[in-house]
C-alpha cells in the first residue's frame, strides 16, 4: 500500500509564516537584553528534559516534569516587563486604535494636533539649551496618553513655549532633573520621571538617555535628549536613539512623525 503524500495547504504555509514573524518579533525585543539568556537557559533545560525522557531516567524526568507543566505561570511572571512591551509595540506600530477607532467608540476627547509654529519653538527651545550645555529631556507624545509618567511629575497645561522650556530646565529650577511632556499642542507636566532601558548603550550615554530609549520602547513617543557634558542633541524613538542630531534634522524628524500621525 502506497501512502499519500504529505498535503501541505496554503493555511499550513501562512500558519508558519505568522510563527515565524511573531518569534522574529520576540527575538527583537529580547535581543541584548538579560531576557534572551533566561531564553536560552529555559531552552537548554527544556532540551535536557527530553532526553532524560528519551533515556527513561524516571525520578530526574518527573522533577524537572514539575517545573515543565508550571513553566507558563513561570514565563508569565518573569517575563512580565516583555510581554507588556511586545502588547505595546502590537498595539502601536499596527495602529489597532486607529483601525477600530477606539478613540471614537468610547468618546474619547480629541487633543488639538501640534502646529509647525510650536514645532519651532521646541526645536529653538533645544538648539539653545544644547549650545549653553544646559540637560534637558522632552518628551512629544504621539499616540500614547501617557498618563502614567504624566502622573509623576507636576502639571501644567500650558502652550508650548520656547521660554518656558528653557526656563523649566534653568538648572536652579525645582522641576529640571525630570522630563517635560508634550501631547498635541501642550506642555502637560514637567518634572516627570521615565523608566530606563534594560538594555545595553555606549558608556557615553547617561541617565537621561538610558530613560529616552526606555520610554520609547513602551511607547510610541519621541524623546528628546540635551547633553549635559557634550551639549548634543539626540532622539529616543521605538527603542533607538539617534544621536548629534543638527537643528534642521531635529525639525525634520519632528515634521514627519507628528504630521503624519496628524493627518
Amino acid at each position: 500500500m502506497i501512502s499519500a503524500f504529505i498535503t501541505i495547504r496554503f493555511l499550513d504555509v501562512l500558519d508558519i509564516l505568522l510563527v515565524a514573524i511573531l518569534l522574529f518579533q520576540l527575538y527583537r525585543l529580547i535581543q541584548g537584553t538579560v531576557a534572551f539568556n533566561i531564553v536560552i537557559g529555559l531552552f537548554s533545560f527544556y532540551l535536557l528534559w527530553l532526553v532524560v525522557k528519551a533515556l527513561n531516567m524516571e525520578l530526574l524526568g518527573s522533577i524537572m516534569g514539575q517545573f515543565i507543566g508550571v513553566g507558563v505561570l513561570a514565563l508569565i511572571v518573569v517575563f512580565h516587563p516583555e510581554i507588556r512591551k511586545f502588547l505595546v509595540f502590537i498595539g502601536t506600530n499596527y495602529n489597532v486604535n486607529r483601525v477600530l477607532h477606539l478613540d471614537k467608540l468610547f468618546g474619547a476627547g480629541k487633543v488639538k494636533a501640534i502646529e509647525h509654529e510650536q514645532i519651532e519653538n521646541i526645536v529653538s527651545a533645544c538648539d539653545i539649551l544644547a549650545k549653553s550645555k544646559t540637560g534637558a529631556l522632552i518628551v512629544v507624545g504621539i499616540n500614547n496618553e501617557l498618563r502614567e509618567q504624566v502622573n509623576t511629575g507636576e502639571k501644567i497645561n500650558s502652550r508650548i513655549s520656547s521660554t518656558l522650556i528653557r526656563t523649566i530646565f534653568f538648572k536652579n529650577s525645582p522641576l529640571h532633573d525630570g522630563a517635560i511632556i508634550i501631547k498635541g499642542n501642550k506642555i502637560v507636566a514637567a518634572g516627570c520621571i521615565l523608566p530606563l532601558t534594560q538594555k545595553p548603550l555606549d558608556q557615553a550615554l547617561g541617565l537621561r538617555h538610558r530613560a529616552a530609549v526606555g520610554l520609547s520602547e513602551n511607547t510610541d513617543a519621541l524623546i528628546i535628549v540635551i547633553s549635559e557634558e557634550r551639549g548634543s542633541i539626540s532622539v529616543a524613538h521605538k527603542g533607538e536613539i539617534k544621536r548629534r542630531l543638527s537643528k534642521e534634522t531635529l525639525t525634520q524628524i519632528l515634521e514627519e512623525n507628528l504630521n503624519s500621525e496628524a493627518a
